[in-house]
């Protein structure tokens, strides 16, 4: 299972980056493309959402299942990724690569309550 330390990870499976103006950039983790299989439907939040941490705000599905993503943290949906809605087999090919939505954090410190790769790994398996 590839988990790059970097990143934090939540145990819904989602990875959230800390990015210089301090959003997140969320997207799925490695293990979650793989168990989920084929990926044929990326559905996403609307910028400008507000959300709350543990929240369901988009779809995937692929050939086996659909799955709920969720937010990492608390705040507001400030961009998305219209590249995976686009194709959305781009994040089996890569689900590090493969973001779909960044959010404003309300706090700041959210980011930190996150697991780090050690953490979600614990979880995952």
């Amino acid at each position: 299972m590839k988990l790059p330390a970097e990143l934090k990870y939540a145990a819904t499976h989602e990875w959230s980056r800390k990015e210089n103006d301090g959003t997140l950039t969320v997207g799925i983790t490695d293990h979650a493309q793989y168990t989920l299989g084929d990926i044929v439907f990326v559905q996403l939040p609307e910028v400008g959402r507000a959300v709350k941490a543990g929240e369901e705000i988009a779809m995937i599905e692929s050939v086996k299942a659909a799955s709920g993503i969720h937010a990492p943290v608390s705040g507001s949906i400030v961009a998305t990724n219209q590249a995976v809605v686009d194709a959305p087999e781009g994040v089996n090919d890569d689900a590090y690569a493969a973001w779909l939505f960044r959010i404003q954090p309300a706090n700041a410190a959210d980011f930190d309550s996150l697991l780090d790769a050690a953490g979600y790994e614990a979880v995952a398996e």
